[in-house]
């Protein structure tokens, strides 16, 4: 089963883990605990329903990233001109799904079982689009693996903890300027003017092998009987992906590929690089009154983990793949609000601002070129029978027009192209679940 999507969250952090949530933004998310898919935001909270569940979701997220050109331009030492090709939309839409499993134990206690995917990207642009040299395709798929425990220590308190193991698939691709690489080899390539002979490098790994693992912990406070606190801490996890290299470099010209077998550049390659998955900490709350429950959160997320994105190559021969990110820690607050219709169906709603960890246009790149973002959501619950429950919800996400000036990084100057412009996105998520009561 794969598990990857657009990035919806923090940076490239997924947020789509269940329905019944969604319909509310995700509000308090670890406080009002309904079903399995607790296992990812609280585990404390599988003590707050009784017998056993299986929890099926699927997600389909549907992004729009409208790129408008502006100005980009050639590296200053081919002439800084600008650079040619089309705008493009680097939206991928996906489909994430999500399952979870409980058992209950003894009556104080229930074990848990979490499929999920807590980050991953996907966008897709053009060959020929005007930013090709910083990325064609980027996508991330992660497979998280979450066994939890909760234990019930009184008639108020609950703890929750599990593990995470994770793999980690990666593919990146982007174009390259022979021709303008000829120029710093001092090759000339019989006069090729920058970005008459493009190359094209596809990087692929994993970490099938080496399965990144972490640790996720919770608590639940029953303040009263109608005001439930959750507290719940996701831990980093680090990545580290092996693959290959394999890079394209056009036959029409003899001295290009002359000075290229002699400098030893650009040839296919073994590679690895580590990527640490930042951690995050949440405070929720449910209050109810009456046939109305009000939900918050606030989740702080360490994106300053993900300093930069290095990949080295087993060639000695080929400098690093260095994207500098400097991201920052950052913040989502979110508020919902469920409304009891009746004994067989709630309504809910809610808004989240999700901030963005980019710190200016500087470190934003085509292959994550998000900005702040407001959700708006829907969602109802319907109990179909005592055994089954469905759940619908609808977001809506608008994201701020979001400046880039990304020079791309090269130990080759006259590979330091810019791409200048500017994002314009939304997001749509729609997502459907089914839980099983199991006894």
């Amino acid at each position: 089963m794969g598990f990857q999507g657009s990035v919806q969250a923090a940076g490239f952090a997924l947020i789509e883990m269940n329905a019944s949530g969604q319909g509310n933004s995700y509000a308090g998310a670890a406080a009002a605990t309904r079903d399995a898919s607790t296992i990812f935001f609280n585990p404390a909270g599988m003590m707050n329903f009784e017998g056993d569940q299986l929890v099926v979701i699927g997600h389909i997220i549907d992004p729009s990233s409208d790129f408008n050109n502006d100005g980009s331009s050639l590296a200053p030492l081919v002439g800084g001109g600008p650079i040619s090709g089309d705008d493009d939309d680097g939206g991928s839409a996906a489909f994430v799904p999500n399952l979870y499993w409980t058992k209950t134990l003894s009556d104080d206690m229930k074990f848990g079982l979490g499929l999920n995917a807590p980050f991953g990207l996907a966008t897709k642009y053009d060959e020929d689009w005007v930013g090709r040299y910083h990325a064609v395709e980027s996508d991330l798929a992660t497979y998280n693996i979450n066994p939890s425990i909760a234990y019930r220590a009184s008639d108020s308190f609950v703890i929750g903890g599990g593990l995470n193991f994770m793999l980690a698939d990666v593919t990146l691709t982007n174009a390259i300027d022979m021709a303008s690489l000829c120029i710093a080899l001092a090759a000339g390539c019989g006069g090729a003017a920058p970005e008459s002979l493009d190359g094209f490098a596809d990087l692929e790994g994993d970490n099938f092998d080496d399965f990144g693992y972490g640790f996720n912990l919770g608590v639940m406070f029953h303040a009263s009987e109608d005001t439930k606190i959750g507290i719940a801490y996701r831990s980093e996890v680090e990545i580290n992906v092996e693959g290959e290299a394999d890079f394209t470099a056009p036959t029409t010209n003899p001295i290009l590929n002359g000075t290229l077998a002699v400098s030893g550049l650009f040839e296919d390659t073994d590679l690895e690089a580590t990527v640490d998955l930042p951690a995050s900490l949440s405070a929720s709350l449910a209050h109810t009154t009456g046939k109305f429950t009000w939900l918050f959160d606030i989740t702080r997320t360490y994106w300053s983990s993900y300093e930069e994105l290095r990949i080295e190559y087993d060639n000695p021969a080929q400098p690093d793949s260095v994207t500098t990110n400097d991201w920052e820690d950052v913040n989502r607050y979110s508020i919902g609000l469920d409304y009891q219709y009746s004994d067989k169906m709630i309504l809910r709603t809610g808004i989240a601002l999700d901030e963005t960890p980019v710190p200016s246009a500087e470190r934003r790149t085509p292959r994550l070129p998000g900005d702040d973002r407001t959700w708006i959501s829907f969602g109802l619950t319907y109990l179909y029978s005592p055994e089954m429950t469905l759940d619908f919800a609808f977001t809506h996400v608008m994201v701020d027009d979001a400046e880039i000036n990304n020079e791309f990084e090269s130990s080759v100057p006259t590979l330091q192209h810019t791409l200048t412009g500017e994002y314009e996105a939304d997001v749509n998520i729609l997502s459907a679940q089914l839980t099983w009561m199991l006894e």
